[in-house]
């Protein structure tokens, strides 16, 4: 990349889902490995595409990477990270599985843990800040 060159900028929905009949563990994915950020963790969810509202978006992006349908709720965080390749504009929702088992479609692995367990784990840069907030309970109410 020449200096002064733009970043490419990336508008990524993520959800954070409860695990069912226990609201105090949320599921998360370890990326792939080989890609950018390979086996880090995150919140499922992906790029907003052109002509997709968030919520589109994220139903979207939970089918085919988990196999899922969800309830997307409402809009729990907004911020942005600048990565040294891009720069992420991530929103977090709170959402709902409403059918389905999730699978590791675009995966390499799913977990269902506590904000304290997601922690210990290697995160990608752009999700910690919302995980952080989530540990600090200021995500508001996620019912």
């Amino acid at each position: 990349m020449t200096q002064g060159a733009a970043k490419r900028t990336v508008r990524v929905v993520a959800a954070l889902i409860p695990q069912p009949g226990d609201d105090s563990r949320f599921l998360v994915q370890q990326r792939l490995p080989g890609g950018s950020r390979g086996l880090l963790w995150e919140f499922p969810g992906g790029k907003v595409e052109p002509g997709e509202s968030e919520p589109e978006a994220l139903a979207r992006e939970c089918r085919e990477e988990l196999d899922v349908r969800l309830l997307v709720g409402r809009r729990l965080w907004a911020g942005r990270h600048e990565y040294s390749d891009l720069t992420v504009e991530l929103v977090l929702y709170i959402a709902r599985l409403e059918s389905g088992e999730p699978k590791t479609l675009g995966a390499n692995a799913l977990a269902w843990l506590t904000p304290a367990e997601m922690l210990a784990l290697p995160f990608c840069e752009a999700d910690i800040p919302p995980l952080e907030d989530l540990v600090a309970g200021r995500l508001g109410p996620l019912g």
